[in-house]
């Protein structure tokens, strides 16, 4: 259980899994592959945070709303697995960012999942990266983050 301890050191209390908004899973595993669908700021299945980015929201909010996805992907793959100590690497990340056409800081905003997938499962956290901007995102939420990952065998 070295991750829920790296967890408890944190000061990071994991949540039940978000239900999904719509007619999705949210992990489907094919083979040692977890592929997690995206996920945002939500709770409850309401949104905690909307809006764009460079029409309101800062970098910092957008870090914060990456953050909280990346938590409730967490959240989801602790609900999967039962033990995250099973993770053997968060192979890539996907962000989607809520912004306006003129807005160009779409990785700094992403950072905020990527550092917390780093500060929770150290070198296993570290992926590959993808960050797009788009003009929308379900429930007006700010930042949509997904990941596929490896894992070990029970």
């Amino acid at each position: 259980m070295l991750i829920e301890k790296r967890l408890e050191e944190l000061g990071i209390e994991l949540e039940e899994a978000v239900a999904p908004i719509a007619n999705y899973v949210p992990v489907q595993q094919a083979g040692d592959l977890l592929f997690l669908s995206g996920a945002g700021p939500v709770r409850g299945g309401k949104a905690t945070m909307t809006g764009r980015l460079g029409e309101g929201l800062s970098i910092e909010e957008g870090r914060a709303a990456a953050r909280e996805g990346a938590f409730n992907l967490t959240c989801a793959l602790k609900s999967f697995l039962g033990d995250l100590d099973r993770v053997a690497q968060i192979v890539k990340l996907t962000g989607y960012v809520n912004c306006t056409p003129e807005f160009t800081a779409q990785p700094k905003v992403i950072d905020g999942a990527s550092d917390f997938f780093v500060e929770v499962f150290g070198g296993k956290g570290r992926h590959a990266r993808v960050t797009v901007g788009v003009s929308s995102l379900p429930l007006d939420t700010p930042v949509e983050v997904e990941i596929v990952v490896q894992i070990k065998e029970k």
